[in-house]
């Protein structure tokens, strides 16, 4: 593990070592000891789109961990544009220990990861965002710790968010089931590796339309937003495509009586998602959100450190 770019990247005993080293440190954090496997290291963040998840979690990861993390703004460095990408990995190579990337394109993650002679990490693109997914499953485990069999039902839009949850699913041996609208539903070839890996790991892989069929025997409900940053012209063609997906009570019944629901913040309550069901008993949506910490820790002591 050089780098952090997709999930697909990662074996299956990859994952687990990793999930294993986020429960330790997060056992760490919790008894008052932060370990300062990072001391002297700095942490890059180039963000193209707005965050406070991803950019609170990646700096406070470094200073629990001893290091520190600089923020590089859209307008400092033109990423692309101002600058060309191969040039801005090879100039921030000779200053920081590490790259993290919040991009729009997936191909100037893997420009950096080409070009840099320092780990690099996808905070999230078009294509996928491994470490919310990664975190998301941490969070499960803390909760299932058996993940194999475990149904995961995702309610919405087959986008990045919905490319990494598949693929860590189905990688670990946990069902996965997806309802979108029509004309909403995961890339093609998404979808067929999704196939592969759950022929691999014995899950089940299931796409469609129908959500009150998708979150039946549902242990995990997870919904996102039905637009996300830079979809805005799409607003109003969205919201009457995906209004009968909507995360509620009425769908939470369909489910196992002990589901849990997620989502990856941040929400637009009344759309995807009720405040009946964010705020609910089977809401873990901001344990979820606290979790990328110590998931991006993980990460980040396996990439920076000894």
């Amino acid at each position: 593990m050089s780098n952090f770019l997709a999930i697909d990247d990662l074996s299956r005993a990859e994952l687990e070592t990793l999930l294993e080293l986020a429960a330790e440190l997060k056992r760490a954090y919790m008894a008052g000891d932060n370990l300062p496997l990072l001391r002297g290291k700095t942490l890059g963040m180039i963000f193209q789109k707005p965050s406070l998840r991803t950019r609170v979690s990646f700096h406070m990861a470094m200073r629990h961990l001893g290091g520190s993390s600089l923020y590089l703004s859209p307008q400092e460095v033109g990423l692309g544009k101002r600058e060309s990408v191969a040039d801005v990995a090879r100039v921030l190579s000779g200053y920081v220990d590490g790259i993290m990337a919040r991009v729009f394109t997936h191909k100037h993650v893997l420009e950096l990861a080409e070009h840099a002679s320092v780990p690099v990490i996808n905070g999230l693109s078009d294509y996928n965002h491994p470490c919310q997914a990664f975190s998301d499953i941490f969070t499960i485990m803390e909760l299932r710790p058996e993940l194999q069999g475990l149904k995961m039902a995702f309610v919405g839009d087959g986008n990045n968010v919905a490319t990494s949850l598949l693929l860590i699913c189905t990688r670990l041996g946990m069902h996965f089931s997806i309802a979108s609208p029509d004309g909403y539903e995961l890339d093609a070839g998404v979808a067929e590796r999704g196939r592969e890996l759950a022929a691999e790991s014995g899950s089940d892989f299931q796409q469609m339309h129908d959500p009150d069929k998708a979150v039946a025997q549902a242990d995990i409900i997870y919904t996102d937003v039905w637009t996300s940053m830079g979809q805005e012209d799409e607003l109003q063609q969205r919201r009457r495509a995906f209004r009968p997906y909507q995360v509620n009570r009425t769908l939470l019944a369909r489910a196992r009586p002990d589901v849990l629901v997620m989502h990856d913040l941040p929400a637009r309550r009344g759309e995807e998602i009720t405040d009946a069901v964010a705020d609910g008993p089977h809401s873990v949506i901001f344990p979820q959100a606290h979790n990328r910490l110590h998931a991006q820790k993980a990460i980040l002591a396996q990439l920076l450190g000894q």
